[in-house]
């Protein structure tokens, strides 16, 4: 079959398109399969940006509290920080380094006890990596300096144990001997602030301390657990481990791709889900191109017959047959392509609108961290969507199309 339509295959096929039919009932299923392919691309565009978007929302709360990367020794303790950190932050791409220790054990308040992850911070330098990040509630970074001996928690590990400001709290840190068993070993300290997150894991597992209040407790001296680094993008990160992991002698790396990874890996297992789901909508649809066509083929089986005796070939009727076929499922694809784009741009505007409409909330505050639908509209996956959706919809001409070719001429006239 040749690759070209040629003018008269093409002015066929869309006269077909724009004839009034014998019954009305396959102009119903053809406004149907438009309207099918149009709803399942637009609402495969729409749900993708908003997991996009919460994916990005669950990035940028994840790395609030935390770093893009980690660099630290072999044997885990960091006497020499200061040179290590001078090497990281020369790396290209590195925007700030700064030591931190991570302990962890429990946390008692009155007779409240839970499980603590504590991380000790340097709040000098903490200011270049994370300080305009952390959504501090109530008190300062600041005030976690040497021998202060104050904590700042996490707003559910505060309200959980029932701590305030200016509190007195206890941690239990299991600390290594030289033996290789453990010691508890007990702190008291002063709750000098909240911070809040927006994610779970932080808000009710988090402590930070003051840098060398930490390392007294886990007995390091002058040495920390690691350094951090924060990237100029965040995405460059897990590379910009892997070069510094390249360049410097006795140094294990890792990134927030790896510490969060389950994260990460339930969103692109939802998103994929998803977008199978909904997938089955523009399926759908293109099978009911199928029954239309096989319809129209049924309706104009003398036409086809009279094309066939004026000279047109079986090959030049698939033509005809596709160009119909293909304009209903391509005019689907490119209004679910414009409806899906609009409403992904324009969701977060819609959906409060539609809250204040009907009198509810989707995501409550009392429930969510997030409370606003997010959306991130990403050209390659609308590319992507498009793509499949022009392919999907030009397959499913073929079969009725080729019943058309197979119209014998002389047994379609016999009754003519």
């Amino acid at each position: 079959m040749r690759a070209v339509i040629n003018p008269v295959e093409l002015f066929v096929g869309l006269r077909y398109l724009r004839a009034k039919r014998r019954t009305r009932f396959v102009s119903f299923i053809t406004l149907i399969s438009l309207l099918g392919i149009a709803l399942g691309v637009a609402a495969l565009i729409v749900i993708l940006s908003v997991m996009n978007g919460f994916e990005g929302e669950l990035r940028n709360r994840l790395l609030s509290m935390s770093a893009h990367g980690f660099v630290s020794r072999a044997d885990g303790r960091n006497d020499d920080w200061q040179e290590l950190a001078a090497e990281v932050a020369a790396e290209p791409g590195v925007a700030a380094a700064a030591p931190y220790v991570s302990m962890e054990g429990m946390i008692q308040s009155g007779r409240d006890l839970e499980p603590v992850i504590v991380h000790g911070v340097d709040p000098a330098w903490e200011a270049g990596l994370s300080g305009d990040l952390i959504n501090l509630v109530e008190g300062r970074l600041e005030s976690l300096t040497a021998g202060s001996r104050g904590v700042i928690l996490g707003r559910l590990l505060a309200f959980d144990i029932g701590a305030r400001l200016g509190d007195g709290i206890v941690l239990l840190i299991p600390r290594p001997v030289g033996d290789g068993t453990m010691e508890p070993v007990l702190e008291r300290f002063i709750v000098m602030g909240v911070f809040e997150a927006g994610l779970q894991d932080h808000d009710a597992r988090l402590a930070l301390v003051g840098l060398d209040d930490a390392a007294a407790i886990m007995g390091l001296d002058d040495g920390v657990t690691a350094i951090r680094f924060r990237a100029d993008d965040v995405m460059a990160a897990p590379a910009i481990a892997a070069k510094i992991a390249g360049r410097l002698d006795g140094v294990e790396t890792s990134d927030w791709t790896i510490e969060n990874a389950s994260y990460f890996r339930a969103i692109r297992l939802e998103k994929m889900m998803m977008s199978l789901i909904l997938s089955l909508i523009i399926g759908v649809a293109a099978f009911n191109i199928v029954a239309s066509l096989v319809m129209v083929v049924t309706d104009k089986t003398t036409d086809i017959a009279v094309l066939r005796t004026l000279g047109m070939g079986p090959n030049g009727v698939v033509r005809v047959f596709f160009v119909q076929g293909a304009m209903i499922g391509w005019a689907g694809v490119l209004i679910g392509i414009v409806l899906g784009t609009l409403l992904a741009i324009f969701v977060p505007d819609i959906a409060p609108a539609l809250e204040r409409l009907f009198g509810f909330q989707i995501m409550p505050g009392d429930v969510y961290y997030v409370t606003q639908i997010p959306s991130e509209l990403r050209w390659k996956h609308v590319v992507i969507i498009s793509v499949a959706a022009f392919v999907l919809t030009s397959l499913a001409t073929l079969y009725p199309a080729r019943r058309a070719a197979l119209v014998e001429p002389a047994v379609a006239l016999r009754y003519e």
